[in-house]
């Protein structure tokens, strides 16, 4: 996690040499953020991970969080999950797919409009259009997230790789909660409610986050130390 921190704290160092931020670079030749429209066109994807992500606005500037900008979705599809994993049974579920192969939502990151990470937050199925996969193999595949090329920013696709790892755990803990608000939800379809958009969240600070795994690791590092017995007679 500390190792994460140092990498999105470089990543926006160089892109502010140049007066960027990660938005700008996603948004680059765009005059503003259309609700629903993706950027970069195409999505992010990542042939040998599986990974993709891609930023967006689900209102207009006039109607959303006055904090909040937009925000990146990150996704795994099948090809790159842990063995083993396997789409929730949800009845009456109709499954969408993006290049004939399912994919699971991870997390979505809220940018301020700054360029800078405020909130974490988990979807309800019909936002992403995602094939919906349970809590605990959403949370193992939150490992094998990368997008592990140059293009289109390779400063942006460092920077996303290294929030989901900084974040882990809190990730882990929005996607079990994003279950629980599903199974709680008075629904016949919660799924496909569109009452329900965003099941959890929270407000996230990445130089707090960093303190606080800088803190975690000195605490284990002396809990390691071995302990003094003086000097043998």
């Amino acid at each position: 996690m500390l190792a994460a921190g140092k990498e999105i704290r470089e990543n926006v160092r160089v892109l502010a040499r140049t007066g960027d931020t990660v938005v700008r670079e996603v948004l680059r030749g765009v005059d503003a953020c259309s609700e629903w429209t993706h950027y970069p066109a195409g999505d992010v994807s990542d042939p040998v991970t599986h990974g993709l992500y891609y930023y967006h606005a689900h209102t207009s500037a006039a109607t959303r969080d006055a904090r909040e900008h937009g925000h990146f979705h990150t996704f795994l599809r099948a090809s790159g999950m842990p063995v083993g994993v396997r789409p929730a049974k949800v009845a009456g579920l109709a499954r969408s797919e993006i290049a004939g192969e399912a994919m699971s939502h991870l997390i979505a990151i809220a940018m301020d409009g700054y360029g800078t990470p405020i909130r974490l937050f988990t979807t309800n199925r019909w936002v992403t259009g995602e094939v919906w996969y349970a809590s605990r193999d959403v949370a193992a595949m939150l490992d094998n997230f990368a997008i592990a090329r140059a293009t289109p920013s390779w400063p942006v696709n460092r920077w996303i790789g290294a929030m989901l790892r900084l974040f882990r755990p809190q990730i882990a803990s929005l996607i079990r909660a994003r279950d629980e608000a599903i199974a709680a939800y008075p629904s016949d379809n919660v799924l496909e409610d569109r009452a329900l958009e965003i099941p959890s969240a929270l407000d996230i600070d990445v130089e707090r986050q960093i303190a606080a795994a800088r803190a975690a690791l000195a605490k284990r590092k002396r809990a390691a130390a071995p302990t003094s017995v003086g000097s043998l007679p």
